[in-house]
Order: structure tokens, then C-alpha cells, then sequence
């Protein structure tokens, strides 16, 4: 061969090479993020997103992932581009295959969203999450791996098209609530933005957990009072911004019932698929706090970045109803999911408190430690503070499942006899009907804290679904929940402010002047949800004016005397002096989350809107699904 045809067969060779050498190369780097991607572009083997030290710039990824890629195989290569063919075809199809955008006031049980399927071609995302979530032994599966030892990236998942609620389907009353929302939002926004709490006065925050409770608390209130603006801006905020992989202890129950219980909402009645991701994520950082536990009792706290589970630091003992209110959330994530190692774990617990010895006819002791598994002796039974909520989750966890787990209404009938038997009283002179409390389980108190305000919708809702399986109890839940409703709305009448104060104790003696009485330590208001909560359960069942009216007026002595003018609300000191109520300059998460929502749909003449024959509201007012059973598969 003559020597120039060598030289050009050696040039041509090294041509190919070359090319062969750049192709490798190119197809070696990772796909950039698209604005356009697809929902389906994110179930890739259903791995969690690659980490990298917060630094969201593209190159960086790309520079992180490229030495994995390298080492791949002919075959795995393949294997992704075929995978990145499928996405461009899915992202062709997708306009077609979307689903219609959802509205609640308009779902009806025929367009419920699909557990199973997030969208087409999603199926996978749901049902797959499982595989790389904690275990059993979740706390050392976290240290072993350090999983969350660096900050996640957030993935790119779009936000699916909305359709929001019109002003114009809209009462008056509740055009007024959302100015007072928007108010509030103001103060937040203005002072607190990503931060935990809002101090309105003074524009300052705190930050309790350091994850923004206030915004996740509130994004499904603006989403159900229809506020795109203020929902786009917390949407972004979750999908761009929120990072639970914080060197923090939270308090379990908290955290579950604000935090958890927000995604799973959200993610519920959006069809959101960012608030899927979220939920998984700060599920498995909480679930150290039952797995961890050397009982069946959860440890209270837990740090969301190591794993490590404790009791609380200010003693041995857990409240009963931070061990017994995650059972909603915990359950709901495991029905999205299909993964049946959440609800085990709160089943567990539920079914172990049940187990236990040192109930009163179904009334529990307020401490229970996480170590012996054990109430403390002694304890208080109460229908209020540390214990509340406990009553609550019984009736919800049968609405939950339709009513198919027989055990929890067992449970609920028993403890409302045992209020009946112990803790309900009437006042001298006029005869207010209260639930006080049994001071070391024997001695009466005549003491009711606001928080007890829970429990007048609690027995009107289970009274609408007793009414033909049950109907003595029944008739009698719902005479009760008419009684202390009048007496819940008289702790706010009897005062100047027209607010409630924090705890309120009856009088008993005959020759008493008044019914009510108010200690100085418990004039505070904290903005608390309770009394409207249940206004809002009274006027779905009974339709009985009277509890839009009083709902009126606690909503007008709200703005009155707890209205910052620069934006937000606060609480305040003193509920009797309403010249000077002496604010405390907080604004808590559960006033956008929790009151504000009750009472716009209090006010609300479509009870479609949230109907309680599909939604049941965990404790902190998000909404889930009632589900047909309570199996998971």
C-alpha cells in the first residue's frame, strides 16, 4: 500500500476514534432539568435524587454525577436512553393524557383522585416509594448510611394546572374571612418568610423547628379559599426551597400533625406530586421516634438530620396525646404509598395504649413513658390539654377506613361514656354544662380548658354516623355537643374582649353570682382553632343558624382585638381588659392553618366544599380521603 493511502487510512482511523471519543463523552452527562420535563421523567428506578452540598448550580451536578456515569456499561447506557426516549414521547402525549384540573368544592366520589395513579403513567412513583424508605430499623439504617448527611437537591417536579375557587361562589362572610388571611399572610410574609413563626409587632420571628411550620401550616387554607397568587408563591417555596435536612429535634407529635399532615393533604387535593415527595421525605425522618423506642411507646422527639429519638428532655414522660394523634397521618401515608410499615407502626402503638391498665372507663391518664411503656400512675384524666386529641383520633381513625375498624368506635363509645360518668358538670346558677377533670384520677376539677372546645364537633360528627347503627347514643352525643357548644361560646361572651380565655373554671357553689370564672395566670388567647372548629361541625349536621352567628362574632373580636394594623394578628395577654389586651406579638402557625379555615367554611353555603361524607380533618384541620377499608395493597 503505498505510504499516502497509509497516512490517510491512519487519519481517518484516528477521525473515528475521536468522534467515538466525544459521543462517549456527551452521552456520558447527565440530562439537565427541564421545565417541560414530565412527571414521569421522576421514577427513575425509584431512586431518591441525587445529594449534593447545597449548590443547585447545573454545572456542579453535573460534575458530581459524571464520574458514576463513566463507569457504566454498554448495557446500562442503553437502558437509559432508552429511558430518555420514553420521556420525550410521554412529554409529546402529555397534554393529552392530563388529567382535568381538580377543584374540592367540586369533587364529588366519582372524581376522587386516584390513590393508585398520580397522573398516567405515574402508577410507579406511587406504589414503588417503599423500596428505598426506612426499615424497621430506621435509626440505624440512618446512621449506617448517613442518608441525609448533605442537603437534597430539590428534583424537578412541574406543578400540574389549577383550577381555583371564583370570589364569586363566595358568601360575604367568607369574602371577609380571606381579607383577614390575606392580613395575616401580609404579617407572615413580611416578617417570617421561611421562618416558623411571624411576630408581627415587632417584624421579627422565631423558629421552633426551622422549616417554615406557619407557610406549611397554611398552604392548603389558601388553596381551599382559592388565593392562586399566595398558593404560587408557597408552591415554589416548597418545591425550590424547603429542606427538611436540619440539625433539629422536633417534637413528634408536632411536626407529624402540622408538617406531615400538610403534604398529605396537599399532595390529596392537588394531585401534586411534589407533596408526595415531601410527605415521604419528612416521614421517614419521624419514623426513628417509634422504631427507635424500646417500647411500643414512641419517644417524643426526634432530630430530623441524624435519626437519634429521645424522651423529652423536661422529664420521663410523654403526653398520651403525643403518642396517640399521628395515627391519621402516619396511616394516610401508608394508603398513598402502599407500603404498610407506617400504619403498623401506629397501629401498634394504638393498640398497645388500649392494652393498658389505669384507664377510668375508657378515660386515659394524661403521661405515658416511652421507656417502661407504661401511664404514669396517677395521672390526671382530661379531656384538655395533654390528652385531647387522643379522643379526637379515636372516632377519625373509624371514619377514616368507612367505618370498618370496629375496635376504634368501641373504644370512642367508651371513652364518651366515661366523660358522661366522670368529667361532665353544670355550673350554679344558670347551668353550663362543662368537662372538667379528675385531679390525680379521683378529685373533681371544675377546670375546662379551651382546648375541650374540640369536642363538641367531635361528638356531633360521630352523632351523624351513629345515628343508625346507634341511635341512643346518637341522640344523646349530639344533646351534649349542643350543651357545650353554648358553654364554649359563653367563655368568649363572658368577657370584655368577646374573646376566650386559655382555661375558664365554673363555679359550684348555690349561692354563686356567676357561672364563670377566670384566673389571672389563664387570661391569655393564643388565636386557638377549638371553638370554631366545632361551630363549624354544629352548623354542617344541624344546620341551626346560631353557630354562624356566634362564629360571626368570635371572628369579629379576632380583628377587633388582635389585629396588628401593618399585617398580621397576634395573641394577647389579657382577654378581660379590652383597652389594653396586652399582645404578646405572635402570630401562631394554627391561626392560618386551623381557625381561619374552620371559619370560612363555616361560612361557607356549599357543603360540598370539604364534605365530611369524604374528608375527614386530621388535628391540626388538613383534610384526608375517607378510604374505603383499611387494608393496604
Amino acid at each position: 500500500m503505498p505510504s499516502f493511502q497509509k497516512r490517510a487510512s491512519i487519519a481517518i482511523l484516528l477521525l473515528v476514534l475521536l468522534m467515538a471519543v466525544v459521543f462517549y463523552n456527551k452521552s456520558a452527562q447527565p440530562n439537565k432539568p427541564s421545565s417541560s420535563v414530565s412527571k414521569k421523567s421522576n421514577k427513575d428506578h425509584n431512586k431518591p435524587p441525587n445529594k449534593i452540598k447545597s449548590n443547585e448550580n447545573e454545572e456542579v451536578v453535573a460534575q458530581v454525577q459524571h464520574p458514576g456515569l463513566v463507569q457504566l456499561d454498554d448495557a446500562k447506557k442503553k437502558a437509559l436512553q432508552d429511558l430518555e426516549n420514553r420521556i420525550q414521547e410521554d412529554m409529546k402525549k402529555e397534554p393529552e393524557r392530563r388529567r382535568p384540573p381538580k377543584i374540592i368544592a367540586g369533587l364529588r366520589k366519582e372524581e376522587k383522585i386516584d390513590e393508585d395513579i398520580v397522573g398516567d403513567g405515574d402508577t410507579q412513583l406511587v406504589q414503588g416509594v417503599g423500596n428505598n424508605d426506612f426499615d424497621d430499623g430506621a435509626a440505624e439504617h440512618l446512621v449506617e448510611k448517613n442518608e441525609y448527611e448533605e442537603e437534597d437537591k430539590p428534583r424537578h417536579i412541574p406543578a400540574p394546572d389549577f383550577r381555583f375557587l371564583s370570589s364569586v361562589d363566595q358568601t360575604e362572610q367568607q369574602k371577609f374571612i380571606v381579607k383577614m388571611f390575606q392580613h395575616a399572610w401580609k404579617g407572615y410574609k413580611e416578617s417570617a418568610w421561611g421562618h416558623d413563626h411571624a411576630h408581627p409587632i415587632s417584624k421579627t420571628h422565631d423558629d421552633w423547628f426551622g422549616i417554615g411550620l406557619t407557610l406549611i401550616d397554611a398552604i392548603d387554607t389558601m388553596y381551599i379559599m382559592g388565593l392562586e397568587e399566595e398558593y404560587a408563591d408557597v408552591r415554589d417555596f416548597v418545591a425550590t426551597k424547603m429542606n427538611f435536612n436540619v440539625n433539629v429535634d422536633v417534637n413528634l407529635f408536632e411536626c407529624t400533625i402540622r408538617v406531615l399532615g400538610s403534604m398529605l393533604s396537599m399532595y390529596q387535593i392537588s394531585g401534586d406530586a411534589i407533596y408526595l415527595e415531601k410527605a415521604k421525605d419528612i416521614g421517614n425522618r419521624l419514623l426513628p421516634a417509634l422504631s427507635m423506642s424500646v417500647s411500643a411507646v414512641p419517644y417524643s422527639d426526634v432530630n430530623l438530620k441524624t435519626g437519634n429519638a429521645r424522651p423529652p428532655r423536661w422529664g420521663p414522660d410523654s403526653t398520651v396525646s403525643e403518642v396517640t394523634t399521628i395515627q391519621l397521618e402516619f396511616r394516610e401515608l401508608s394508603f398513598i404509598t402502599k407500603d404498610p410499615k407506617y400504619k403498623d407502626a401506629v397501629d401498634r402503638v394504638s393498640d398497645h395504649v388500649a392494652s393498658l391498665s389505669g384507664k377510668k372507663d375508657g378515660l386515659v391518664p394524661m403521661w405515658i413513658n416511652a421507656n417502661t411503656g407504661l401511664f404514669r400512675p396517677g395521672g390526671t384524666l382530661t379531656v384538655g390539654a395533654r390528652a385531647d386529641s387522643y379522643y379526637e383520633y379515636l372516632l377519625k381513625q373509624w371514619v377514616q377506613t368507612s367505618q370498618t375498624e370496629q375496635k376504634y368506635l368501641h373504644r370512642y363509645l367508651e371513652a364518651v361514656g366515661g366523660i358522661k360518668s366522670h368529667l361532665v358538670g353544670h355550673s350554679m346558677p344558670s347551668g353550663f354544662t362543662y368537662v372538667g377533670e379528675l385531679l390525680g384520677g379521683i378529685t373533681p376539677s371544675a377546670k375546662m380548658d379551651h382546648l375541650v372546645c374540640f369536642l363538641p364537633g367531635t361528638l356531633a360528627l360521630g352523632s351523624k354516623l351513629l345515628s343508625e347503627s346507634h341511635p341512643k347514643e346518637s341522640r344523646e352525643h349530639l344533646e351534649l355537643a349542643r350543651d357545650l357548644m353554648a358553654t364554649c361560646f359563653e367563655m368568649y361572651q363572658n368577657t370584655p374582649t368577646g374573646l376566650s380565655p386559655e382555661i375558664t373554671y365554673f363555679n359550684l357553689a348555690e349561692r354563686a353570682k356567676e357561672d364563670l370564672y377566670i384566673k389571672p395566670l389563664d387570661r391569655h388567647n393564643l388565636l386557638r382553632p377549638e371553638t370554631v372548629e366545632s361551630l363549624f361541625y354544629l352548623w354542617r349536621i344541624t344546620k341551626d343558624p346560631k353557630y354562624r352567628e356566634w362564629g360571626w362574632d368570635i371572628a369579629q373580636a379576632f380583628e377587633k382585638h388582635t389585629k396588628v394594623a401593618s399585617g398580621g394578628y397576634t395573641s394577647v395577654k389579657n382577654v378581660m381588659d379590652p383597652n389594653n389586651p396586652n399582645p404578646f406579638d405572635k402570630m401562631e402557625s394554627f391561626f392560618l392553618g386551623e381557625t381561619l379555615k374552620y371559619l370560612f367554611l363555616l361560612f361557607s353555603d356549599d357543603d360540598s366544599h370539604i364534605s365530611l361524607d369524604e374528608w375527614v380533618f386530621n388535628t391540626e384541620a388538613h383534610p384526608f380521603p375517607i378510604r374505603s377499608s383499611a387494608a393496604v395493597s
